[in-house]
């Protein structure tokens, strides 16, 4: 066999594993999971101690090439996301050029091939431009190999453009994934809007505007039959919303939530500190102890990081002026560890099904399970690693995290993506 990894604690809940074996991996496939595998490898990997998933993927990233390469490129995000042990990533339009074209999407995907260690799937825009206008040529972008449509970052306010972009999806069974923002609700704010932006004497942002867009898409996929993916959702009347849509009137809809709308509250913006302003903004403790029960109730499909890098030069701008974003690829993994499985409010297996088993359903890839005869992507995860987090050490081309100093205790240990390990402790 090309590759053994021995002794691991196998997690997927694909398989309904949850034990300690070997997995044996032949030209960059799943061959076997057994108790112990007798046969001898090219190379063994002692895994005891370590806990082996199907490979972790991020729905959810910007890469900023082409156009901004002086925040991050393809394959220095790509290598900050083996890092944070992630085997695969989605990367959102917003480039410059936008990738609304087959042009665009096939450069990223050759850039990729040429660059990249792990795999990219390149979500195509909704509308030229991201203007919100005029449909793109989805079909087009489809044939060329996106998985997924969104104006991310500039969300569509015309809500017929909107339900034109889901029918046409269907076509494709393309997943719509959407930023919800009302724009003449959020216009000019930097903050959510509360004690804490009164007390600060900035800007805020009603919840109401994200709330409204995940109303009106859930409306839309119920007309249009289309299946609709909730960005980042941070309040809890956006998850409600979702959870009555899909429970109640059997709609077509999931949602993510980045650890930074996990962790973090408002009153973490006492600082001014820019690595706490992004969008959706930092939002009450109601709303961030709502998204950790639905996160552990299931009510929320996928941890995703919106990876969203930035010079630092920008980042270094007064809080009304610094743009909205944080990075994540390199602390997504271990802040759920710490604070999610250590602590009890998920498992083992409620943290793959985040990570690569919904991930990987939403956007109809074949990968996210240790199956036989699915790719060997694995990730590998040490629960007793203790480490800090430093921004110095990234990978990434920016440093704006918002989680720099914190110590946390497990994370990732060795990330593999067709047999071959693409990064290890």
């Amino acid at each position: 066999m090309q590759l053994i990894l021995r002794q691991g604690r196998i997690v997927d809940p694909s398989q309904k594993l949850n034990k300690v074996a070997d997995v044996g991996i032949e030209e960059g496939r799943i061959v076997e999971i057994a108790a112990r595998i007798r046969k001898k490898g090219r190379k063994e990997i002692d895994a005891r101690g370590l806990t082996v998933f199907p490979g972790f993927i991020d729905m959810h990233v910007h890469l900023r090439e082409p156009g901004r390469e002086d925040s991050e490129t393809i394959e220095s995000g790509t290598n900050a996301a083996a890092r944070g042990g992630f085997t695969a990533v989605a990367c959102m339009p917003n480039t410059q050029p936008v990738n609304d074209s087959k042009a665009v999407t096939s450069f990223i995907l050759e850039k990729a091939s040429e660059v990249s260690k792990i795999a990219v799937y390149p979500v195509g825009a909704i509308t030229k431009g991201s203007e919100g206008k005029i449909l793109a040529e989805i079909g087009d972008m489809f044939r060329a190999g996106i998985v997924a449509v969104s104006d991310d970052g500039h969300p569509v306010q015309d809500s017929q453009v909107m339900r034109r972009a889901m029918e046409y999806s269907r076509l494709f069974d393309l997943p719509v994934i959407d930023h919800c923002e009302d724009r003449n609700l959020s216009a000019g704010g930097v903050m959510n809007e509360g004690y804490y932006s009164t007390l600060l004497g900035l800007r805020g942002i009603n919840p109401a505007a994200e709330e409204v867009q995940v109303v009106r898409d859930t409306i839309l996929a119920r007309q249009t039959g289309a299946h609709v993916h909730i960005a980042h959702i941070s309040t809890r009347r956006s998850l409600e919303a979702v959870v009555r849509a899909r429970k109640h009137d059997k709609i077509s809809v999931t949602c993510e939530a980045t650890p930074h709308h996990l962790l973090l509250t408002e009153a973490d913006v006492c600082s001014y500190d820019t690595n706490m302003k992004m969008y959706p903004p930092l939002r009450s403790r109601e709303d961030v102890d709502a998204l950790a029960q639905g996160i552990a109730s299931g009510d929320i499909d996928v941890i995703a990081t919106d990876h969203a890098p930035h010079n630092i030069n920008q980042k270094m701008l007064e809080f009304d002026r610094a743009p909205f974003g944080v990075i994540g690829l390199e602390t997504a993994v271990g802040l759920i560890c710490d604070r999610f499985v250590r602590t009890g409010i998920i498992t083992l297996e409620r943290m793959a099904q985040l990570f690569c088993s919904n991930p990987a359903r939403i956007l109809r890839l074949q990968r996210g399970t240790l199956a036989k005869g699915s790719w060997a992507d694995i990730t590998v995860l040490d629960m007793e690693r203790k480490y800090e987090v430093r921004p110095e050490e990234f990978a990434s081309r920016s440093r704006n995290t918002p989680f720099a100093g914190w110590k946390l205790r497990g994370g990732p240990a060795m990330t593999i993506v067709k047999g071959k390990v693409v990064w290890s402790l």
